[in-house]
C-alpha cells in the first residue's frame, strides 16, 4: 500500500526534490503542502498511484514542474503553461519592471492628453509579460502577438482567467500589425545559439521560443530591424537577450539610430535587458 508518506520518501529516494515532490502529490490529491503533512497516513488509490507514478518519471526525464503543474507565477500573477509556451523565468520580471517606469514617465508627460498609451509584447507565449503590464497599468492598451497559434490559444486562456483585457495578433513580430504605433515594445525572443550546450536541458519546451538557430541573435536582428515604423517618436524598444550578448544588442539598436541605450542586469548580476528610444525626428 502506497501512501502519502511513502509516496514522498520514494520521491526523494530517487531523486526528485522535495519540494517539487509535495508540489506533485499536493496537486495529484487536490490538497495543500500543509494538507500532505496532517495525512501523511491516507493511502493512495491504484489510479493515483499509477498518476503518482507517471508525475515522478516525467519530472525525473527533466520535464519543468510547471508543466507538470500546469501553472508558473510571473510578476504576482498565476499563468497557466503547457508545453506549447516557454516557462516564464524570474528574469524576464526586470522587462516588465523597466516598462512599468516607461510607462509612469509616459503617463505623466501625457497628463492632458486623452490618448491611452499603446505598449506591445512581441512573441507574447503564455501572456506573461503582457498580461503583467496590463494587470500593474489597467490604463494601457496593450497588444500581444506570437508566431504560434497554440501559444496564443495559453495566453487567451490566461487572459480571460484574469479578467485583463489583451488583444492577441498572431504573426510573427511586427509583421501582423501593420501601420499601427506603439509607444512601448517589448520582447523576450529566442536568442540561445543553436550549438549552446543548454538546449538540451531545455528539450521539454518549444524551441522556437529558445534558439532562432545560429549565433542565437537572429530574432533580436530582426526585431531591431524592424522597429522603426511601428514606434512612435520617442517609443522605447526593450529586449531581453542571453548574458553575453549584451554588446552586441547595444550595438545593433545604436547602428539603428535608436538614443538612449542601455543595458540593465538580473538580481543575478548578469546583462539581461536592453533597450533604447526611437528618436524624435
Amino acid at each position: 500500500m502506497t501512501t502519502v508518506a511513502t509516496a514522498l520518501a520514494d520521491a526523494r529516494r530517487r531523486g526528485v526534490a522535495s519540494l517539487d515532490a509535495q508540489l506533485l502529490l499536493a496537486r495529484l490529491l487536490a490538497t495543500t503542502r500543509t494538507g500532505l503533512i496532517a495525512g501523511d497516513e491516507r493511502a493512495l488509490t491504484p489510479a493515483e498511484s499509477s498518476q503518482w507514478q507517471d508525475a515522478l518519471e516525467r519530472r525525473l526525464a527533466g520535464e519543468p514542474i510547471a508543466y507538470l503543474l500546469g501553472e508558473k507565477e510571473f510578476h504576482g500573477l498565476g499563468l497557466e503553461v503547457d508545453r506549447a509556451v516557454l516557462v516564464p523565468r524570474p528574469e524576464t520580471e526586470l522587462l516588465v519592471d523597466w516598462a512599468s517606469e516607461a510607462i509612469v514617465a509616459l503617463v505623466r508627460a501625457r497628463s492632458s492628453r486623452g490618448d491611452p498609451i499603446r505598449v506591445l509584447d512581441l512573441g507574447t507565449g503564455s501572456g506573461a509579460i503582457g498580461l503583467a503590464l496590463k494587470h500593474a497599468h489597467p490604463e494601457i492598451d496593450v497588444t500581444a502577438t506570437d508566431v504560434s497559434a497554440s501559444a496564443l490559444a495559453v495566453a487567451r486562456r490566461n487572459a480571460r482567467r484574469l479578467d485583463l483585457a489583451v488583444e492577441f495578433v498572431e504573426g510573427s513580430w511586427w509583421q501582423a500589425l501593420e501601420n499601427r504605433q506603439f509607444d512601448i515594445a517589448l520582447a523576450n525572443p529566442p536568442y540561445i545559439a543553436a550549438d549552446d550546450p543548454h538546449l538540451a536541458l531545455l528539450r521539454h519546451e518549444p524551441a522556437v521560443a529558445l534558439t532562432p538557430g545560429g549565433d542565437g541573435l537572429g530574432a533580436l536582428r530582426a526585431i531591431v530591424a524592424g522597429a522603426a515604423a511601428p514606434l512612435r517618436a520617442g517609443g522605447w524598444l526593450l529586449l531581453e537577450h542571453g548574458f553575453a550578448q549584451a554588446a552586441a544588442v547595444r550595438e545593433m539598436l545604436a547602428d539603428a539610430g535608436f538614443t538612449d541605450v542601455e543595458t540593465r542586469r538580473d538580481l543575478a548580476g548578469h546583462e539581461r535587458a536592453t533597450g533604447g528610444r526611437r528618436p524624435a525626428p
